[in-house]
């Protein structure tokens, strides 16, 4: 684990300005994560603070980069696991629409 005051002045300050603007609350605690790392607590302190997981501390501390926010967010954000298509949900409503009127 890092030793306090590991993250350099200009990544603090970028980690502190988007927790200002983040609408995520998962982006939100992967933030404080790394704040909190930063202020020299430990894993479990971070755990029992945030009331998450252990492992959920340890994987964000050492895959978060705090020069990269876009490594902190969720890929599933962008729409990559959309199963039902849009020709799927025509199909699925014209089925239901005949079931029920007709």
């Amino acid at each position: 684990m890092p030793a306090p005051g590991h993250l350099k002045r200009s990544q603090r300050e970028n980690l502190l300005s988007e927790l200002k603007n983040s609408n995520s609350p998962q982006l939100t605690q992967r933030i404080l994560i790394l704040l909190l790392m930063d202020d020299g607590k430990t894993y479990q302190e971070i755990s029992d603070f945030l009331d998450c997981g252990y492992r959920t501390v340890a994987y964000w501390c050492v895959h978060g980069d705090p020069d990269n926010i876009e490594s902190l967010h969720d890929q599933r954000e962008h729409g990559n696991y959309r199963k039902a298509t849009d020709e799927y949900i025509k199909m699925l409503m014209e089925t239901v629409e005949q079931l029920y009127l007709g």
